[in-house]
């Protein structure tokens, strides 16, 4: 007698994936080293803090079990200073997770790939078939005629009585470059990035993290560089991300264009472009003879009126520039209109919640050979 089996769906309640009790702790230890800008005593606080009012962890494995697994594992390390002092700081090794965590958490899980993968809308002698073909013209590569098509072209128009093969008949597929994309980040870093009661330095951060991964891996041969800008700008590398932070400054945004341009112009890909995450207005403009004019008050017109020249210089660059406005300021955004007008570039106006998506978005559509 042969056996029946019955097909369909069982349901039961969700289960969590198994974490170990490491890897619980560490989830929320890569966000803490964020906030804290890499204060590893402080993170290190904060979560005995939330150890407390959550029981994170059990008398089988304390915080204490933590920390030995961290320096185990690699994530942290004791340093000295000169004056017989130590201190316990976070490694490369860390970096490269937390930069993961960003990438995971704001961009989501994406497959590494090859170098330079992105498609533009020209179509061409390129990296990539398309399937689509097209008329010989000259100039075209004879590696992309399509020698199927080609004969057929041939007997439909001979016939196979008198066969010939002329350039009339020649067939062409289209193919598509893959382009580079030169990139550079910029991120405010003045006082306001903390004021009014709202972290914004930290999610800031993030998204540079994120990107800067995102690049590393997916896009190796694309090109990313960070600068921040205060009441001068100044680059900084990838690897001292977390360690970010404000300062006592007003908004130089003039110094943070000229810098990105200076950055771009080295760069032989055609494709530049320039992200720019800030909150508040450009109060702050360093003159020829190295004072600086600042004020705070309203939109200063000789300093917007700077502004404005660096977004035409960068246009006749062909270098768009994306503003990220996190405010919503009716004057701040006629500012950032007239900006991105006189640039040809985009402004978004966002909060906090979804930049990361935004600029990832905007990233991977932002892909336009340039062919001169």
């Amino acid at each position: 007698m042969e056996k029946s089996y019955k097909k369909g769906f069982s349901f039961k309640q969700y289960e969590a994936p198994y974490q170990s009790p490491f890897d619980k702790l560490f989830e929320i230890f890569k966000e803490l080293i964020v906030h804290t800008s890499g204060d590893f005593d402080e993170a290190i606080d904060w979560l005995r803090q939330l150890d407390e009012e959550y029981k994170l962890t059990t008398a089988e494995y304390t915080i204490d079990d933590f920390i030995e697994d961290l320096k185990k594992k690699g994530y942290i390390r004791e340093e000295f200073d000169g004056e017989g002092g130590s201190g316990t700081k976070i490694t490369s090794k860390t970096e490269r997770a937390i930069r993961q965590a960003a990438l995971d958490q704001i961009f989501g899980a994406l497959k590494k790939s090859g170098g330079g993968n992105h498609k533009t809308k020209h179509s061409g002698a390129g990296d990539e078939q398309t399937g689509e073909f097209r008329s010989y013209n000259f100039g075209d590569n004879y590696e992309s005629i399509s020698l199927t098509e080609s004969l057929r072209n041939a007997q439909v128009n001979h016939g196979i009585g008198d066969f010939k093969l002329t350039e009339d008949d020649l067939v062409v597929e289209d193919a598509q470059y893959k382009s580079q994309m030169s990139t550079v980040l910029m991120i405010d870093i003045s006082h306001s990035m903390i004021l009014y009661g709202e972290d914004r330095i930290t999610p800031a951060k993030k998204v540079a993290m994120a990107l800067a991964e995102l690049i590393t891996t997916r896009y190796p041969k694309d090109t990313l560089e960070i600068l921040v800008f205060g009441n001068d700008a100044w680059p900084i590398k990838i690897k001292d991300l977390p360690y970010l932070n404000v300062g006592p400054y007003h908004t130089n945004t003039v110094a943070g264009l000229q810098l990105a341009m200076d950055m771009l112009r080295r760069k032989r890909n055609t494709n530049k472009q320039i992200f720019m995450i800030t909150d508040g207005k450009p109060s702050c403009v360093r003159e020829k003879d190295g004072t600086y004019y600042m004020n705070s008050n309203g939109l200063d017109e000789y300093i917007t009126e700077q502004c404005y020249n660096q977004a035409a210089q960068a246009r006749k660059l062909h270098i768009p520039i994306t503003t990220f406005m996190i405010a919503d300021d009716p004057y701040l955004q006629k500012f950032v209109n007239k900006f991105t007008e006189t640039n040809q570039g985009k402004a978004f106006y966002t909060g906090l919640k979804g930049l990361g998506e935004m600029i990832f978005q905007d990233y991977e559509t932002n892909r336009k050979k340039r062919v001169k």
